[in-house]
């Protein structure tokens, strides 16, 4: 009797552990929207291997005040960022991968339509605009900002919810000195995979075709140039 009881507890816990490991990598069609070269950034939560970013101690906002072409270092930070992922297409970047484009350019779209074009396109990447979002990041940061479906997706509310991920970086932090340099570069490279780490190469390369478009060196200068060694 007491052979058979151990018996069913082990097949209980045999299938409680295989249900966790199940949850830690979900099936395909529950995967978040991926895409070649950059524009992958890690999606909120534990999401397949992707670990997530530390978690704020705080909710400090960052005031969308950046013009994403200014001189202020916040500026000057999100024009590096948009040189690994947009490049010259800046605002109105859309992932070269999406075999059916918008119908208008990015800028001159709302966040509604936006969302039509990537429910109406499967199976393609949706990464769009300077910071090269993708649906999951698109949603989630839009929600976080306040800003509905009708909201036209002008550079000013792009550098906005861009800002909302250099947030999740650690932004605040690195500002006030409680974050390294080298660690918030680490935190950054895993948002935006166009960014690379020290040995050259993105957070997520080749997971799905993904590479670093800028080197370490221009990543470093640049951040150098903006604050300081």
């Amino acid at each position: 009797m007491v052979r058979v009881w151990l018996a069913l507890v082990l097949v209980v816990w045999a299938g409680s552990v295989r249900a966790e490991l199940q949850s830690l990598f979900p099936r395909s069609d529950t995967a978040p929207d991926t895409v070649t070269r950059a524009g992958l950034f890690a999606p909120s939560g534990n999401v397949g291997f992707f670990a997530p970013l530390p978690e704020r101690t705080q909710r400090i906002r960052v005031s969308p005040m950046a013009s994403g072409t200014g001189t202020a270092p916040v500026d000057r930070l999100l024009s590096l960022i948009a040189r690994a992922e947009a490049g010259s297409a800046g605002y109105d970047a859309v992932q070269y991968g999406a075999t059916v484009r918008p119908a208008a350019l990015p800028t001159h779209m709302t966040l509604g339509e936006i969302y039509q074009w990537i429910d109406d396109t499967p199976g393609q990447p949706h990464a769009i605009g300077r910071y090269q979002f993708i649906p999951p990041t698109l949603r989630r940061v839009a929600r976080e900002r306040g800003f509905g479906p009708e909201t036209q997706f002008t550079p000013g509310v792009q550098d906005a919810l861009a800002l909302v991920l250099l947030e999740d970086a650690g932004f605040l932090r690195f500002q006030a000195g409680d974050l390294g340099r080298r660690q918030f570069m680490h935190n950054l490279a895993r948002i935006w995979a166009g960014l690379p780490l020290p040995n050259g190469r993105s957070y997520y390369e080749g997971h799905a075709g993904n590479k670093a478009t800028m080197s370490w060196a221009a990543f470093d200068g640049g951040m150098v140039r903006i604050w300081g060694g």
